[in-house]
């Protein structure tokens, strides 16, 4: 019961639209699949790192990260500008020819980095384990660590399906693809602007 729910907070943590679904779409269109999968594990792999510390109860790392959010948002905001324009003027490749990708690590790291430049999913994760009646300070090791385990599949599970969804239209859509580029990278880099004109609102 503990890792089916750990499942549904993974899916649930990853499935809203955001900077990293826009990557992870537009890196399958540009690059194939397994780099467009590469980039969602990244924020699985995130994720899990957060979930880890809220399900442990690890409250002095999360009051660390999320009391430097301010210097987090900025360098989010930066690199998913940077990302932006990277796609924006990215052009796509045959897989066929490019089966062994070397970028499919840099999509990797790239996305866990970023994911993990917004501490406040810490609090995302806090919230949904109170609603899910898991916030227990007696909640054994295994039990906690079935939760971090149920978390990371749940959230690698989307971008398997998301991944594999872009990727059956990669193929119809030719001559549109540096188009779908272009647009991608406009909308990735507006979630860095938006990230850093939170900074001035605040």
């Amino acid at each position: 019961m503990i890792f089916l729910k750990g499942l549904i907070i993974g899916i649930s943590i990853a499935a809203p639209v955001g900077p990293i679904g826009v990557l992870c779409i537009q890196r399958t269109i540009t690059y194939g699949k397994l780099n467009g999968l590469a980039t969602g594990l990244g924020a699985a792999s995130a994720d899990a790192v957060y979930g880890f510390v809220a399900a442990f109860g690890l409250t002095f790392i999360s009051n660390f990260l999320v009391a430097q959010q301010t210097w987090f948002r900025i360098i989010g905001g930066g690199f998913l500008i940077y990302l932006g324009i990277r796609a924006y003027f990215s052009t796509p490749k045959n897989t066929t020819l490019n089966a062994n990708n070397p970028k499919h690590a840099g999509a990797y790291g790239s996305t866990f980095l970023l994911t993990l430049s917004n501490p406040m999913t810490i609090l995302s994760f806090a919230a949904i384990f109170s609603g899910f009646g898991l916030v227990d300070s007696s909640m054994h090791y295994g039990s906690a660590t079935l939760m971090v385990i149920g978390v990371f599949l749940g959230s690698a599970s989307w971008w398997l399906l998301l991944s594999s969804g872009t990727n059956l239209f990669r193929n119809r859509l030719n001559e549109r693809l540096s188009w779908i580029n272009k647009l991608s990278g406009i909308v990735i880099a507006l979630f860095g602007i938006v990230a850093l004109a939170s900074l001035l609102v605040a």
